[in-house]
């Protein structure tokens, strides 16, 4: 069975290194950690995750516009990670929002959250 695929996409690098080594330590498959916009879009064409994981409030402009572009090409789950919850649920109303910062059960319970969305619709 093949790991599950996510991509981070995360601008502070510390926390996208800690981030991806969460993710592997519950067995998922870190494709790739991207800190802007641009390359989160290109990563997901070239790896086309399972699941993305994006901060909200990229350096370079938003995550939320990136999962938007990104999306045009087909869906992908997702979820974001932000300190401003209220910020992207007005945004993105139906968004899973995980508050930075967190810990591995709470990012647990926000991926299968993103994942049961999925299912949902």
């Amino acid at each position: 069975m093949k790991a599950f695929r996510i991509l981070v996409v995360e601008d502070d690098t510390l926390v996208g290194v800690l981030v991806g080594r969460m993710l592997e330590e519950m067995g998922y498959d870190v494709c790739a950690i991207e800190a802007t916009k641009a390359d989160a879009v290109t990563a997901a064409a070239q790896h086309r995750p399972d699941l993305m994981i994006v901060d909200a409030w990229l350096g370079d402009g938003s995550g939320v516009s990136a999962v938007e572009e990104i999306l045009r090409a087909g869906f992908v789950p997702h979820l974001f990670m932000s300190g401003n919850i209220p910020g992207v649920k007005a945004l993105r109303p139906g968004a899973v929002v995980l508050q930075k910062p967190f810990r591995g059960a709470e990012l647990a319970r926000a991926i299968q959250h993103a994942l049961d969305a999925t299912a949902a619709s």
